[in-house]
């Protein structure tokens, strides 16, 4: 094989890497967007739900301790 036969390889064999480089970059920022945007949701929904999950967590808590007081007191309930 002459010179030129090595440097179409070459050139060619660096615009394949090129190519698959720049794929790659595309298909890794489009997969940290995907999480961006999961994060973004997760953070919304756990928002909206704050207030009501909240208070009925609360008033679980609230019946926990009055039976644990119960207990305590001697009382069945």
């Amino acid at each position: 094989m002459d010179v030129n036969t090595y440097i179409v390889v070459a050139s060619a064999g660096l615009a394949g890497l090129g190519m698959v480089t720049v794929a790659g970059l595309n298909g890794w920022r489009g997969w940290l967007q995907l999480k961006r945007q999961e994060m973004d949701h997760l953070h919304a929904a756990g928002a909206a739900q704050h207030g009501a999950g909240a208070r009925i967590e609360i008033a679980d808590l609230r019946e926990r301790i009055r039976k644990l007081e119960a207990i305590a007191a001697g009382i069945e309930l």
